[in-house]
């Protein structure tokens, strides 16, 4: 458990009270906002062709089973003196492999002496000892169940039901432009990838490539995403943040003080919360989400701002490890900017606890960190980096403390960057690399110009400078000259020594002269390093020993 423990005053039962009467206020208010509907699904077709693997002792009685109504086919894990005799077919493999879902799952196998074998199937079912597909959230489709018979059992009676259509919202939505994941060859962010616990997401170049029929819906990728561009769409930022309005405001209206949400999973989070009954303290409000990763920094300060002195996430160990290592990370940050603007806290608390004991100490030391004096009435916005700025706006204006600049750590989506204006040669190389825009050139000028409110300190600029004359700096600037272009580096143009058309830099001109000078193409030809292209051509095509005749005047 993540819990900074501080000294709070006994509970007085009569707040205690109103704080029960308010939650039930609350709750009441958040399930009345209407239910989304997904705008786009994912299908899925299934005719139960059906494929299960492992050792013959423990394959063929649940085979035999599942033959009873689909169409199977066995592949053995084991050598075979004799092959068993079956009504359906039964292969012995050295080496297999299986990848897909639901309805298209594409399988490989190769048995002793023989070339591979592949084929294509609905349904799986692993009973190998190690699983076929090691991601944690395994595909529709696929059931890997253990060793335990009973666990094996509901496997199959799952898969008798897994015949026909299907299907399922599709989770996302992924804006190309703005993805920080590579320009110009160059890798930059991989948050989504490394945090996704289907392995539904892949490098794909410069972009990622996301398959919505691996896709779970667990949301971490646009929680971890630092622009934005893949975001969460069934149920969208919107409609959370108007169940969390929703709730504080009527918490609040009822009487109720120091609100904590508790952001749990409607399954394992709902059953142990259910163990809890009425211990669970009244200023605690329960918001079930569809996962507990789909949340991140956008969504607490948005909660914070409206008025919730804490932002606790249940997690009960089912969870993907990558899942707790970036909810940890997450609010590290945030809290670091709540410190930073003064507000008492703490205000964020991750849960880890797999008991109703556990959870009862937890949230007995639930937060209660100080809020703003006014509740904000901004709505979340589509845009991810919208809502920030409209939640640390308001926690700015009215913070105990308003300081310019909060220094941040490493992987904070917030930040500005330093330029070496001596290695700076103004190639624009970064500009060309920036996803969110910060960048930008001098429109024909020699200058290089930063908006830190778009940066995300994706570190695309840094590895895409030539130079390497470009450093990071992880902070949250409320200046106000964070939201319009500041020059970072300039110079004067450098004009062609043929015709003075402006084409480059001195700086630029030197870096050349200094790398290119000893290349044959350039030997004894250096001034047409000083030329523009033009003129460069036309020097090179120019005879240089051929005999001219000049035209004399008469006298």
């Amino acid at each position: 458990m993540n819990i900074r423990f501080t000294e709070h005053p006994p509970i007085d039962p009569v707040q205690e009270s109103r704080n029960l009467d308010a939650r039930t206020a609350a709750i009441s208010a958040a399930d009345a906002i209407p239910v989304f509907e997904p705008a786009v699904t994912v299908n899925y077709q299934s005719s139960g062709r059906t494929l299960v693997v492992g050792s013959a002792v423990h394959a063929l009685p649940w085979a035999d089973r599942l033959a009873a109504t689909l169409p199977v086919t066995v592949l053995l894990l084991d050598l075979q003196d004799t092959m068993p005799l079956r009504p359906y077919p039964v292969h012995v493999a050295r080496v297999a492999a299986v990848a897909g879902w639901l309805g298209a799952f594409e399988a490989r196998w190769q048995a002793p002496l023989q070339p591979v074998q592949q084929g294509r199937f609905d349904l799986v079912l692993d009973l190998s000892p190690t699983r076929l597909i090691p991601s944690h959230q395994r595909p529709h489709g696929y059931y890997a169940p253990g060793y335990d018979e009973a666990a094996r059992a509901q496997a199959v009676e799952s898969m008798l039901e897994m015949v026909g259509d299907f299907e399922k919202p599709k989770y996302f939505s992924y804006k190309e432009r703005t993805c920080a994941h590579g320009r110009n060859g160059q890798k930059g962010c991989s948050a989504c990838i490394d945090i996704c616990s289907a392995q539904a997401i892949q490098d794909d170049g410069e972009r990622i490539k996301v398959s919505p029929y691996l896709c779970a819906g667990c949301g971490a990728c646009s929680t971890v995403c630092p622009t934005g561009a893949i975001s969460y769409a069934f149920p969208p930022a919107q409609l959370t943040g108007k169940r969390i309005q929703a709730a504080l405001r009527s918490y609040h209206a009822a009487g109720g003080s120091e609100p904590v949400l508790l952001l749990h999973d409607p399954e394992h989070g709902a059953a142990l919360l259910a163990q809890l009954g009425e211990s669970i303290p009244g200023r605690v409000i329960p918001l079930a989400l569809q996962h507990t990763a789909s949340t991140g920094i956008d969504v607490w300060f948005a909660a914070i701002a409206y008025g919730a002195a804490g932002v606790a996430i249940l997690m009960t160990g089912h969870e993907a490890p990558q899942y707790v290592a970036a909810l940890d990370q997450q609010m590290a940050i945030a809290q670091t900017v709540l410190d930073g603007l003064g507000y008492d806290g703490p205000h964020l608390q991750l849960l880890r606890v797999e008991a109703p004991a556990e959870l009862a100490v937890a949230l007995r030391h639930a937060p209660r960190g100080a809020t703003p004096a006014e509740p904000a009435v901004f709505h979340l916005a589509n845009d991810k980096r919208n809502t920030l700025d409209y939640a640390l706006e308001h926690l700015h204006r009215h913070a105990p403390a308003r300081p310019e600049i909060i220094a941040l750590p490493p992987g904070a989506p917030f930040g500005a960057i330093e330029v070496d204006r001596k290695a700076c040669s103004l190639c624009m190389s970064c500009v060309g690399a920036c996803p969110a825009g910060a960048l930008q050139d001098g429109q024909g000028a020699p200058l290089l110009r930063f908006i830190e409110k778009n940066c995300v300190q994706c570190g695309l600029c840094a590895t895409t400078c030539p130079e390497n004359a470009i450093t990071l700096q992880p902070r949250l600037s409320f200046l106000e000259s964070r939201k319009g272009p500041v020059v970072l580096n300039e110079t004067q143009p450098f004009h062609c020594i043929r015709c003075d058309k402006p084409f480059g830099t001195l700086q630029m001109v030197e870096n050349m002269l200094g790398r290119l000078g000893s290349h044959p193409a350039f030997a004894g030809h250096l001034d047409r390093l000083r030329m523009c292209g033009d003129c460069r051509v036309i020097d090179m095509m120019e005879p240089k020993d051929e005999m001219r005749i000049t035209p004399l005047k008469r006298l």
